[in-house]
């Protein structure tokens, strides 16, 4: 689905991520790290809100994005839920997600049926004709979720998807996460380590905009044996993880499973 190779990013000629190596195909990838480490600045090339420092550096659905028109076509596969959102307050949850999927250039005779069925999946059907300015917060996360999902795109990109959310809708949230990604490749950051435990089979850690740690919930766990540093052995090996070296070269797999 997608494969970084060497991507750096910055703004200003500020670098924010150096030198990263992801290949991804269909299951749920969870970068995890600490606030400013270079989640969203990663999240945002992926969705090809930010172009990357060079074309070849991220491919995604097999090909690098030169043209617009290749960019256009690769638009359409991605959902994205940014870490905010703007939206027009007057629209209802149904106008907010079938407007995204007219966005996406979804076609006109599956966007009705695609936002229903997004909007019951993140559990909104009773909202669905409330403006989105009436929505608590924790409600309008799950609009936002709506909107990326709409559809089942290939790759499903999800910054910070639990906030806000209370522990039920959490756990909901991971259950609809793994029915997605049985087909699609959904990549989630969060500094939350519990929260993609549960959800991806694979994992990173992301601190100082490189990649310290990509592996499976058991290896970062095994990181942490013997120190401190968290309640539990994934916080331990997440803390571990965050003082190791940034790895070198692509990865070993080419898959999220």
């Amino acid at each position: 689905m997608l494969e970084i190779i060497g991507l750096s990013q910055g703004y200003r000629r500020k670098p924010v991520v150096s030198e990263l190596h992801i290949a991804l195909g269909a299951g749920a990838f969870g970068l995890l790290g600490p606030n400013g480490a270079g989640k969203s600045t990663l999240l945002r090339t992926l969705a090809t809100i930010s172009a990357p420092g060079r074309p070849e550096q991220l491919r995604l659905f097999g090909e690098p994005l030169r043209t617009r028109k290749q960019l256009r076509a690769a638009r359409r596969r991605i959902g994205y839920l940014p870490q905010s959102f703007s939206y027009p307050p007057g629209f209802t949850v149904t106008d907010f997600v079938r407007h995204c999927a007219w966005l996406r250039e979804l076609p006109n005779a599956e966007i009705g049926r695609a936002a229903a069925e997004a909007v019951d999946r993140v559990e909104l059907t009773e909202q669905a004709d409330l403006p989105l300015r009436k929505l608590s917060g924790g409600m309008l996360r799950r609009a936002g979720i709506a909107q990326a999902i709409c559809g089942e795109p290939d790759l499903i990109i999800l910054d910070e998807p639990t906030n806000g959310l209370d522990p039920r809708q959490r756990v909901r949230l991971r259950q609809l996460l793994r029915d997605l990604s049985e087909n699609s490749c959904v990549v989630l950051s969060t500094h939350l380590v519990e929260d993609i435990s549960h959800v991806c089979a694979r994992m990173g850690v992301l601190y100082e905009g490189r990649l310290r740690f990509d592996g499976t919930a058991e290896e970062l766990a095994a990181m942490g044996t013997g120190t401190e540093g968290g309640d539990t052995a994934l916080e331990r090996g997440y803390t571990a993880a965050l003082d190791a070296p940034p790895l070198v070269g692509p990865p070993a797999g080419d898959v999220a499973r």
